[in-house]
């Protein structure tokens, strides 16, 4: 099967390996699969690949992709009515685009990650009576960190989008409800969480080891975290709090891998506190040495997520043999069992995620029980094939 994989994102970060994590899981099944990104914006460029990388950008000049990047950019600045006019707009790019690449391709299958104000896909597939899935990751009736001016329209044009896909794909089941219940009638669907490449986090215990000399952390129980450093991740109250306990804790450190808004305060909350020695501040890591710095910890901490999303880093750390101490979000909970794949803690109860991290420090072998549970749940239930797997089900013929 030839399958267009069509995106309005910037490819970077959690969403390109999510988009990455898809096409390659839909390649091992034997589809071919070729990628519609904004010009600049395609997460396949530049990085390496093997089977025969497809993307449509190959040949878009190089000026032109440094355009789109500073249309971007400048995106950040304006006002929001402005933003959402431009996000409107590009629906006539898209169906010209879609057009050349559904021909130039032979494409039989379109897979979208949705994106507000986006109709063009559905409205032209269905013409053209080509199956289009929507895997759905944001939705104007859930909590934005950048709210909507035009939420009527919005609202509008999404619970026509909804309804009228071959098929939806949700990253949670209370995502899933929000849209039964905000639309009534929406296309058939199927939940489907995030996954992890196990041939990208392969563990090493050797380079883990190597990292952990280097770091000079080698004789002490680690707990880890790795992601941007951002307030609604909750890092920074996290730090805040535990700052005047570890020093009761001397076998407990942390480190903290990422980059961020928050990363100036808390290096100055570390600094404060005189627990530099404790708390480690790596900044920002390629991403090939992600899983390596996960193999160095012992344990995982993620203090908030929300109510909707499937967060990215549960599932590469549980793939690399490592339990996180996460909150007990619906999501969460449709993947980790409590004391058995992580560690629960009632959401926005700061209290008891600090609590919940302590008590693990002593018990190394809790810790290495669940990690191998962890990654045994991803064996064989949340590799990204078996999401291929979820989405092809879909189709009429399936």
């Amino acid at each position: 099967m030839n399958i267009l994989f069509h995106h309005r994102t910037r490819g970077k970060g959690a969403e390109g390996v999510h988009i990455m994590g898809v096409t390659n899981g839909l390649r091992s099944l034997g589809h071919s699969v070729h990628i519609l990104s904004l010009p600049g914006a395609d997460p396949e460029s530049g990085s390496a690949s093997s089977g025969g990388t497809q993307h449509e950008n190959t040949a878009v000049p190089q000026q032109k992709g440094m355009l789109v990047r500073w249309l971007l950019d400048l995106t950040r600045y304006v006002p929001e009515a402005v933003f959402e006019l431009f996000e409107l707009a590009y629906n006539l790019p898209a169906v010209l685009r879609l057009r050349r690449a559904v021909k130039c391709h032979n494409i039989n299958t379109i897979y979208e990650r949705y994106s507000l104000f986006m109709f063009a896909t559905v409205w032209w597939a269905r013409r053209k009576n080509i199956p289009v899935i929507i895997e759905i990751n944001d939705s104007c009736l859930v909590h934005r960190v950048r709210p909507l001016f035009f939420r009527a329209l919005a609202r509008k044009i999404e619970g026509w989008v909804f309804r009228n896909a071959t098929g939806l794909v949700f990253i949670s089941g209370h995502f899933q409800q929000v849209a039964k219940d905000g639309y009534r009638s929406i296309a058939p669907s199927v939940i489907s969480p995030n996954g992890a490449d196990l041939n990208q986090f392969v563990i090493d215990e050797q380079a883990a080891k190597q990292l952990r000399e280097k770091l000079n952390i080698d004789d002490k129980v680690v707990l880890g975290y790795v992601g941007a450093f951002v307030h609604w991740h909750g890092i920074d109250w996290f730090v805040d709090l535990i700052a005047d306990k570890i020093k009761h804790y001397p076998d407990l450190v942390l480190l903290l891998v990422g980059d961020g808004v928050s990363f100036e305060p808390i290096k100055q909350r570390i600094e404060q506190a005189g627990i530099t020695s404790q708390i480690i501040l790596t900044g920002r890591v390629a991403h090939q040495e992600i899983a390596t710095y996960i193999g160095a910890m012992d344990y995982g901490i993620l203090p908030d997520s929300n109510d909707y999303g499937s967060p990215m880093k549960l599932f590469e750390f549980m793939a690399m043999a490592k339990g996180m101490v996460i909150p007990d979000f619906s999501p969460v909970t449709e993947v980790v069992k409590d004391n058995e794949t992580g560690w629960l803690f009632p959401a926005n109860d700061r209290n008891a995620c600090i609590a919940r991290v302590l008590q693990l420090v002593a018990d190394k072998e809790q810790q290495r029980r669940v990690g191998t549970n962890a990654r045994h749940y991803i064996e064989q239930h949340r590799q990204w094939k078996h999401n291929a797997e979820q989405l092809l089900g879909l189709l009429p013929d399936a």
